[in-house]
């Protein structure tokens, strides 16, 4: 692999993000290698971030969940960086957070996803990322002024869901789920719906099941890109019960969990729960890991950077 820079690559993860960035040091070979990154709280809040001096292009490697923590560590240390010579400075974060909020919804209201871009855009040269939340935006490009790569995490679903469940009816619980859905069920094989979902608060959502009978027998497996308070999900699960379907199994590629979600999935009927490893599962979760895809991107996109960004 060719990193376009004389030394290779460093990689510094952030706190919490040493499995991912060991894993992509093991597939990647000798010219990329983990650097040391150090983060301390102080008791009033603040935070303080040291790097070990950068000797090549580096990348910070940090999965954005619970961003308002970890944004500004991950800047302070993108800056330093570039203040210590790194000619190229880089995120990988599997999970990009701020997305959902690409439009003021009402008067007022913080465009987050174009405000967090810039953040991030001013401070990095390159983004490597994971199914971002695009809905009313259709490419990142739209918002970030760097260059940018999205991994798709269909391929190692489809994987999972081939090798775990048999006769699957695949669910997406909402329109916008439908994307990951329908690439996943084209590459199973396996029939798949669509659900209308209504949404009347952060926990207050439920979806509209359509006749179930053609498709009596099949194990349901809800789809989704994202489970944060988990509503969505536990909504789909119940009506599935109601209808005396076969016990589901969700799936999930962002699997956020916040505060009881997790056990609300659970307790509304979801037998199995998988998701991707963009955030580090719980450990009742099961992993389906994304090192060879992320590896793979990260050498193309990496291979491809020869100057600085002016």
């Amino acid at each position: 692999m060719n990193t376009g820079q004389a030394g290779g690559l460093q990689l510094y993860p952030m706190p919490g993000n040493e499995r991912l960035a060991d894993a992509l040091v093991a597939r990647l070979g000798p010219r990329v290698r983990r650097a040391g990154l150090w983060l301390h709280r102080f008791p009033d809040g603040e935070s303080l971030v040291r790097v070990e001096p950068p000797r090549a292009a580096a990348a910070l490697v940090c999965t954005l969940r619970n961003p308002d923590a970890l944004s500004l560590p991950l800047l302070m240390a993108a800056a330093t960086l570039r203040e210590l010579g790194a000619p190229q400075v880089g995120l990988v974060a599997p999970y990009l957070a701020y997305m959902r909020q690409d439009r003021a919804f009402e008067p007022g209201q913080a465009v987050s996803a174009r405000i967090y871009a810039a953040l991030l855009s001013a401070h990095f040269d390159w983004l490597l990322t994971v199914d971002p939340h695009l809905h009313r935006i259709d490419s990142l490009d739209q918002v970030y002024r760097l260059r940018s790569r999205v991994v798709h995490a269909a391929g190692p679903i489809a994987r999972w869901v081939a090798s775990e469940i048999a006769q699957p009816l695949l669910i997406g619980p909402d329109a916008e789920s439908r994307q990951w859905v329908a690439e996943v069920a084209e590459r199973v094989g396996a029939p798949m719906l669509v659900l209308d979902k209504q949404r009347r608060g952060d926990l207050d959502v439920s979806s509209r099941l359509p006749d179930l009978r053609p498709w009596a027998g099949r194990t349901p497996v809800l789809l989704d890109d994202i489970a944060s308070s988990g509503r969505t999900l536990a909504g789909v699960l119940q009506s599935l019960r109601a209808r005396s379907m076969a016990p589901a199994a969700c799936v999930v590629t962002h699997g956020l969990f916040a505060v009881d979600a997790l056990e609300l999935v659970r307790a509304a009927g979801a037998t199995r729960v998988a998701c991707t490893d963009s955030v580090e599962p719980p450990p009742s979760v099961e992993r389906i890991t994304l090192d060879a895809e992320l590896a793979q991107a990260l050498g193309e996109m990496t291979a491809t950077l020869r100057e600085p960004r002016p």
